[in-house]
């Protein structure tokens, strides 16, 4: 291939991926793979200096800034990147250019942690504002009402300069992690790929809480700046630092040869498999700040630091099995099942198969040799098929039409690979169900928090959603056993418990959970139909007919009112007294009747349910997607793809202020 294509294909895919990594923590491929064509890149460009320009990404920071989380503001000092190295020779090599250029240096070596970048600024011990990297070198994004929901961010320092500025990676432990998917799983959400990605996304959304409920983590590694104190060494600002209970990177070690560096990055690989989070290699700095600015940096990176990037360890293993859970979501999960292999310092004998597709992709089925890995994370992956020790015989594994757990129809969710579970009452699924069903968005049973949703199911109460309506028949044991509190606390839930009886039946299409079925087309469904019972004899047809449905959506509501098991739910829930018919009056001459908006992003006053009950107050419908047949767009803060796509349908895009003129005749639209 000629070398100027090759360098143009390569510099395409970078930047598609860097976009993908930095700013929409949304990676698809591995770390590893991204660095090997960063790598190639810039051997082409070493053996032809011609290829060099300012648009390459070897020459700048990767990321741009971003307004989700805040406004933008200016970096004091730059927030660069640093210059990868993958083997002994290049760690040798930087050692021996540091010794020519300076007077016995000391290098520090010590863990790089796979996180996001933030930089603290504290004037006088008060912290003053916390920004992300962005693009490294101009603007970050304020992040300041988030880092206060970290703990390991110190609001206060005690013994503190003038102005102090440090730099250090936000990041998620494993436990934080796993138990944020589950969560996210269990509100029937899209899960993290990765400890990274999670704390990125966490890190940069608008509501602090989520910061604080994930449990978000940081390690400081550098100092930026300073005014009013003077520190000689990095590891001299590290021991001021731990003085003031700022959490620095863990281990780190001083040394003065190549072969004492090689071996702290060789006794940090050996322990990285043993860590509580996540780490993508070792750090190798100048310890003193003099040198440090004598060495000064180029438009990308320090002169005085290099990252050493560990190869991703694989080993062959033999499919076992393939197992197949359910998870709270009704989503099939495939796990395959092999002969016990150690990576980096554990044992692992399980990996995740994602979906059907991925299956397909790797053409794996059970008794296949394979390659699996961990490329420096602490989950196990399965890399690819050993196709010459493939035994005569071997089968695709294709996961079954029906559920492994309850043995009802699945079906595959619309745009994704997901298999999911139809069944309402599956058991695999009753938490989440339930979670689900007593919700704000759909039966809105005020107090009835997911701890007594454990319980009342552990303790066999709940099989069911309709079994929430006959806990009133236990209310003595309830009381007795202090599952829900005492007598007045017991007796508030049941008479909430009760109330939900009376919601509107869009709250209880919302609350059975029909896949592709969400708040904003129950209600659409309920006004259209009148009642459930109308809607569970529609056909696909007739259920095209409504705003907002589209085939997929109408076949996974045929499909959940065919369900045997559905439909005896349904009929338990009627037998409870629930009601099963619309109670919205239709607008027919209202400011917003026979028009139909969609709401996006973060509105200066009104939520989004209080925007939507307003347009449906006169006469306007909501729709929960942008189409040829939405006529506006009802845009705040941080409006996302839905703008993007307005915009290029021509739809107009509108305000709340303009929202509001619209029905008392002010806006002029």
């Amino acid at each position: 291939m000629d070398y100027r294509k090759e360098a143009k294909e390569l510099r395409e895919k970078i930047e598609y991926h860097s976009n993908l990594y930095y700013n929409n923590d949304a990676p698809e491929i591995s770390d590893y793979e991204y660095d090997m064509m960063m790598q190639r890149l810039k051997t082409l460009e070493k053996e032809h200096p011609d290829l060099i320009d300012d648009r390459s990404p070897t020459q700048h920071v990767g990321g741009s800034a971003k307004r989700e989380a805040g406004v933008l503001v200016r970096h004091n000092v730059p927030m660069l990147s640093l210059q990868d190295v993958f083997d002994r020779e290049e760690v040798v090599s930087f050692v021996n250019e540091m010794k020519e250029k300076l007077d016995d240096p000391e290098f520090v070596v010590e863990y790089k942690i796979d996180g996001l970048s933030l930089s603290l600024r504290y004037e006088n011990g008060r912290l003053v504002m916390a920004e992300t990297r962005g693009d490294g070198i101009e603007f970050g994004e304020d992040v300041t009402a988030n880092a206060d929901a970290i703990d390991d961010i110190k609001k206060e320092l005690k013994n503190a300069p003038e102005y102090l500025e440090i730099r250090g990676e936000v990041y998620m432990k494993t436990e934080d992690f796993l138990r944020t998917n589950e969560r996210q799983e269990m509100l029937s959400k899209k899960t993290f790929a990765n400890p990274r990605n999670c704390a990125a996304g966490t890190l940069r959304q608008l509501d602090p809480s989520v910061v604080r409920e994930r449990g978000l983590s940081m390690f400081v590694f550098n100092l930026q700046d300073i005014r009013g104190r003077e520190f000689k060494t990095h590891t001299e600002a590290y021991e001021y630092m731990k003085s003031e209970g700022i959490p620095v990177i863990e281990e780190y070690t001083v040394c003065h040869s190549a072969e004492e560096v090689w071996d702290a990055i060789q006794k940090i690989g050996e322990n990285r498999g043993n860590l509580p989070y996540d780490i993508d290699g070792a750090v190798v700095k100048i310890n003193r700040y003099s040198d440090r600015e004598l060495l000064g940096a180029t438009a990308k990176v320090p002169r005085w630091a290099i990252a050493y990037k560990y190869p991703p360890e694989e080993k062959e293993a033999k499919i076992l099995d393939i197992e197949l859970s359910v998870g709270r979501t009704g989503r099939i999960n495939p796990t395959a099942v092999f002969t016990p292999v150690r990576l980096c310092g554990t044992s692992v004998s399980r990996a995740t198969l994602h979906n059907q597709d991925f299956i397909d992709e790797l053409d794996i089925g059970i008794g296949d040799t394979v390659l699996v890995y961990k490329s420096g994370e602490i989950i196990p992956k399965i890399k690819g098929v050993v196709k010459d020790k493939r035994e005569p015989g071997t089968k695709v594994f294709k996961i079954p039409d029906r559920c492994p757990v309850c043995g009802s129809v699945t079906v595959r969710e619309e745009n994704t690979a997901d298999i999911r579970c139809q069944n309402a009452t599956c058991p695999a699924q009753l938490t989440r169900h339930i979670i689900h069903f007593v919700s704000r968005e759909a039966m809105d049973i005020k107090g009835f928090g997911t701890v007594y949703i454990e319980d009342l199911i552990k303790e066999g109460y709940i099989k069911d959603t309709a079994d929430i309506y006959h806990l009133k028949d236990h209310r003595d044991e309830l009381i007795e056993k202090g599952i829900i509190g005492k007598e007045k606390n017991t007796d508030k839930l049941l008479a909430a418990i009760e109330e939900s009886k009376k919601n509107d039946a869009a709250n209880l299409i919302t609350g059975l959970g029909i896949l592709n079925v969400g708040k904003t087309a129950a209600k659409t469904l309920c006004i259209h139909f009148g009642s459930i019972e109308n809607l569970e004899k529609a056909s696909v047809d007739e259920l095209l007919e409504v705003n907002d449905i589209g085939e997929i959506s109408a076949k996974c509501i045929r499909t959940f009112f065919t369900d045997e098991k559905n439909i005896d739910l349904l009929n338990r829930l009627r037998e409870c007294g629930l009601n099963t018919k619309s109670l919205t009056e239709v607008v027919t001459d209202g400011a917003f009747s026979g028009k139909t908006f969609v709401i996006t992003g973060t509105l200066p006053t009104m939520k989004r349910d209080e925007a939507a009950a307003f347009i449906e107050k006169n006469g306007g419908k909501v729709s929960g997607s942008v189409s040829k047949k939405t006529d506006y767009l009802l845009a705040g803060e941080a409006a996302g793809s839905k703008l993007t796509k307005a915009n290029e349908l021509g739809i107009k895009v509108i305000t709340e202020d303009e929202l509001r003129g619209m029905v008392d005749g002010t806006s002029g639209l």
